[in-house]
């Protein structure tokens, strides 16, 4: 059984017991969560597709952890001006466990 959800201007697919780290989102460790923005949902045998999303259909999570991710730097360069610029750039996360899937 797996679905696939949508969140941050991304889409996932998760299934029960995954862990994952998505966009932040608003909340505390250890608070629950529900996606009802489902795209797809499949039982094992019968896929069903949503025009563009499933109706009555919700994947409820807990969150792990509040975290920021490694640092990624940008570098910025034009040759023979003498121009160089560097910066750094972290990224805010939130790290979710599924728990349900429910159409």
């Amino acid at each position: 059984m797996y679905a696939v959800i949508r969140t941050g201007g991304k889409q996932y697919k998760v299934h029960e017991e995954q862990t994952l780290k998505v966009e932040k989102l608003e909340g505390t460790e250890g608070s629950q969560i529900e996606f009802d923005d489902v795209l797809m949902y499949s039982d094992g045998e019968v896929v069903t597709l949503g025009t563009p999303k499933l109706e009555n259909a919700v994947v409820k999570a807990h969150i792990l952890e509040q975290g920021r991710g490694r640092k990624q730097l940008v570098f910025k360069y034009k040759r023979r001006k003498g121009y160089r610029k560097m910066q750094g750039h972290r990224q805010h996360y939130t790290e979710i466990k599924i728990e349900s899937i429910s159409a």
